[in-house]
């Protein structure tokens, strides 16, 4: 377990170029301001036994860019220490993406469907996501971005939540408050595969705030801000690539997020103080 910690939600929240291909992280090229590289991963857990577990390893020198004799718990803390640090640099990005690629080599999948309920069920903060491609907006502030998970069987209950602060005068102050969340369903088909339906959008502004002036408008930022693939879940499907008690990896599979990564922190393990 780590200790809690104080992190920027800006330093977690990372804005990140939008995912084109079907490679587990974009290629430099689709980053703004970065040099050339080249980055292809992709893995798909089809199954509980380790026999069921296709994955396929870079073929690039990506890999250099760490250790890759770190252990899976060496490379989870350097993950964790690297993500709030980071400045946008393709160094970093490359960093991430490698010890993203080693935990999900060494991860051995969950081998029931009990145990696997028992281990992901539960509030998982986002930490970073290679699909957020929205611009910070002065008006709108994200405070947390955590995914709830209610498993039943093969079944259950996903709420992606966002907790917000919005500006609705020239001043720039924060007048109104509240969350918003996105319900969702979802069915597991196939080995640890989740298939997620999106049921319906709550905005909910707090006890006592007041509400936005122009609320479609408030939520088109929202929609800006928050990773497509948690806004509108549909037409896609989420493994599990790397899964302990504090820390999740879900990749994402299907026509318009194949290989996005999002990565989250059990809740209640780091604080994220907004700025």
């Amino acid at each position: 377990m780590f200790p809690h910690r104080k992190y920027s939600a800006l330093a977690l929240l990372l804005i990140c170029s939008r995912q084109q291909g079907a490679d587990a992280f974009t290629t430099a090229a689709q980053r703004p301001n970065v040099s050339s590289a080249t980055t292809s991963t992709s893995l798909a857990v089809e199954g509980f036994g380790p026999s069921s577990a296709v994955k396929e390893r870079p073929t690039t020198d990506d890999a250099a860019v760490i250790d890759t004799n770190l252990t899976a718990e060496e490379a989870k803390q350097a993950l964790i220490d690297l993500i709030p640090r980071m400045t946008g640099n393709e160094e970093e990005y490359r960093a991430v993406e490698s010890y993203v690629n080693l935990l999900e080599e060494k991860y051995s999948p969950v081998q029931t469907i009990d145990f696997l309920n028992l281990a992901m069920a539960g509030e998982w903060q986002l930490l970073f996501s290679t699909n957020l491609t929205g611009k910070p907006n002065r008006k709108l502030r994200l405070r947390e971005l955590v995914q709830k998970i209610e498993a039943d069987g093969f079944g259950g209950s996903l709420t992606n939540s966002a907790q917000w602060d919005y500006s609705d005068n020239d001043e720039g102050t924060f007048d109104s408050t509240g969350s918003f969340n996105i319900k969702c369903s979802y069915k597991i088909n196939q080995g640890a595969r989740m298939v997620i339906d999106l049921d319906r959008h709550e905005l909910r502004p707090a006890n006592g705030s007041g509400v936005p002036s122009d609320v479609p408008a408030m939520v088109a930022l929202l929609n800006r801000a928050i990773p497509k693939e948690m806004f509108d879940p549909n037409d896609h499907a989420m493994d599990t690539t790397y899964l302990d008690a504090d820390l999740r990896i879900a990749r994402l599979t299907g026509s318009k997020h194949e290989g996005v990564r999002n990565i989250f922190f059990r809740k209640g393990q780091l604080e994220i103080k907004p700025v």
